[in-house]
């Protein structure tokens, strides 16, 4: 497929309002591409060049794409520049340069998508003395051998930021339908996704075998899972009830998810957060102490990092464990805050899938393979078969400093990426008010008044991921908890992913002075719950108002690197979170 026809569905999603519509028109261009180029097209379509585990990053900075715009159309860099403060997007700026370029070096040609892609590629993976120049270079011959439109998404993709708006889940969608004729085949796609975590190996499998090709995705070591969730409930009675009268109960830590992959025989690990990025680099104490401490051939397996003095037995902050995140001095941190994985469950051990068995199996199998009192021991639990045993281990972890409770039922198998009630947590007791936190997706900024104004930010349109639709809906503005240096840090970023009109994966009411990609997500205190009209959350119809939150306020230190805008809280969580508050206290 010519990447000019790319380029002219991408702009009809950019011109929609519809999800539904947007579905429709990824569908006509997955089914008019040739199978050899889905993975790329798909790949391309998320704004990657490769799934965020294998870290590949094109790269380019703004002064980088000016700099190779001006070159490719005959100008100078500070009439881009211009141009870009108008415009407020380098695409839109590219465009325009190119439509009116004042160069003849360079005549138009018909790029493929495979071209564009490994052109970006190679941009890349260029690196070293003089990789600035070559990279320049590179994605000038791009945009002068381009079409203006074309010229547009070239420029967006090598900067990350295409603005299309097509989350995963729509692009699962769009996958069925083109291949499979309906989108009821969706769930299978996501499954398949949520083992291999590479949606262009997903479309590459769909296009090429068929729905067989797609079910015969299997865990393979050093592809991360995504990982499973847990969803909450108030009391013991009612996690004990819903559990079928017997649990275990996991001590639930304030610290890093971490999936650990490890080859022994190879010598081999990795390490990956919650958002599936390779994260090995942080751990060197885990990662070595993988190699030596854990009895097997090959696993994989979760735990929770968390900075831990061995001499004290106490458990530090979550933002001394985010230190090691970090390009520098990660050995340094290492001594100076002694990290440990407290590992929780078992996906996969000596060349066998163990996501389809129960969690007593799987635990059993971690509790083998895992002994001892090194760097990577196993989470403390207990088996609890009265709300009294629950309250009480809940209680010695609160004082522990850890954050709570995760109770787990014993049959439960391992359900990768989705929120099942195979594991509820319990953080705190919920008596009339909102005492949790809630992470939300950040879908537009005020600028403000006063002296907010110098900041470029006074507050934040934020909102709730409904799973179910594949949207965002609002559920608060925020403009308060913030320090100046995060409305400074926040500001930067959120221009970076500003668009012209609403997204069509927001459902909104109200409008903010400026709309974002729903990419960011932050962590957010509140007083309660309420209902409110004019919010969208959990909104039944015209007349059933959505639901907000009561004096909200930002609690996170800003942007939540760990967390992809689909990992944000979902609409059902804040309903339950709702009905919560009317419950009685925690069973005597």
């Amino acid at each position: 497929m010519l990447f000019e026809e790319v380029a002219k569905y991408y702009e009809r999603l950019e011109g929609t309002s519809s999800r539904i519509a947007m579905v429709d028109i990824l569908a006509e261009m997955f089914s008019k591409s040739k199978s050899g180029e889905i993975r790329e097209l798909v790949l391309m379509t998320q704004g990657v060049l490769a799934p965020p585990f294998e870290g590949v990053q094109i790269g380019i900075a703004e002064k980088f794409a000016e700099a190779a715009i001006a070159t490719a159309s005959g100008y100078q860099n500070d009439e881009v520049f211009k141009s870009y403060k108008k415009t407020g997007d380098m695409g839109i700026t590219a465009e325009e340069f190119i439509g009116k370029s004042r160069l003849r070096t360079f005549s138009r040609k018909d790029f493929e998508v495979k071209h564009v892609f490994e052109s970006m590629l190679k941009i890349a993976r260029t690196s070293g003395s003089g990789s600035r120049d070559i990279k320049i270079k590179m994605l000038v011959e791009l945009l002068a051998s381009s079409s203006p439109l074309g010229s547009r998404y070239v420029t967006r993709f090598a900067l990350g930021i295409l603005r299309l708006g097509a989350g995963d889940a729509t692009i699962l969608e769009a996958l069925s339908k083109a291949y499979t004729g309906t989108r009821e085949n969706k769930p299978m796609l996501e499954n398949a996704y949520n083992i291999c975590s590479d949606l262009g190996k997903v479309g590459e499998m769909l296009a090429v075998h068929g729905i067989i090709g797609v079910q015969n995705i299997k865990v393979s070591l050093f592809s991360p899972i995504r990982p499973s969730l847990a969803e909450r409930l108030p009391t013991s009675p009612q996690i004990l009830e819903k559990m079928g009268g017997r649990c275990a109960v996991e001590s639930k830590y304030d610290g890093l998810r971490v999936q650990v992959h490890l080859d022994k025989k190879g010598g081999r690990v990795k390490m990956f957060s919650r958002n599936l990025e390779d994260i090995t680099e942080m751990f060197p104490d885990i990662s070595k102490a993988a190699l030596v401490e854990v009895g097997v051939k090959n696993a994989i397996f979760e735990g929770e990092a968390i900075s831990f003095d061995e001499a004290t037995g106490e458990f530090r902050p979550f933002q001394e464990t985010i230190q090691r995140k970090r390009k520098h001095g990660v050995e340094e941190k290492s001594i100076e805050f002694p990290m440990h994985l407290f590992s929780f469950d078992l996906m996969y051990l000596d060349g066998e899938d163990y996501l389809g068995r129960p969690y007593s199996e799987r635990r059993k199998r971690l509790e083998e393979i895992i002994k001892g009192d090194g760097l990577i021991r196993l989470s403390d639990r207990i088996i609890a078969e009265n709300p009294k045993q629950i309250d009480k281990y809940f209680e010695e972890s609160i004082e522990k400093g850890l954050e709570g409770i995760v109770a787990k039922e014993l049959n439960s198998v391992y359900v990768a990426g989705a929120r099942k009630f195979g594991w509820i947590k319990l953080k705190r007791s919920y008596r009339g008010e909102l005492s949790d936190t809630v992470d939300l997706v950040i879908l537009g900024y005020y600028l403000g008044r006063g002296q907010r104004t110098e900041f470029g930010l006074g507050g934040l349109l934020s909102g709730t991921y409904n799973s179910n639709r594949d949207m965002f809906e609002t559920i608060s503005k925020i403009g308060t908890g913030f320090s100046e240096k995060q409305m400074k840090a926040l500001s930067g970023a959120l221009k970076k992913i500003k668009v012209a009109k609403k997204p069509a994966r927001v459902d909104a009411l109200i409008s903010p002075d400026f709309w974002v990609e729903p990419r960011y997500v932050i962590t957010v205190r509140a007083d309660e719950i309420t209902r409110s009209p004019m919010h969208t959350c959990g909104r039944g119809g015209d007349e059933e108002p959505g639901y907000a939150l009561r004096f909200p306020r930002l609690v996170s230190d800003g942007i939540r690197e760990d967390k992809g805008s689909g990992e944000a809280t979902t609409t059902d969580e804040i309903i339950e979170m709702f009905k919560m508050q009317k419950k009685v206290k925690v069973a005597d």
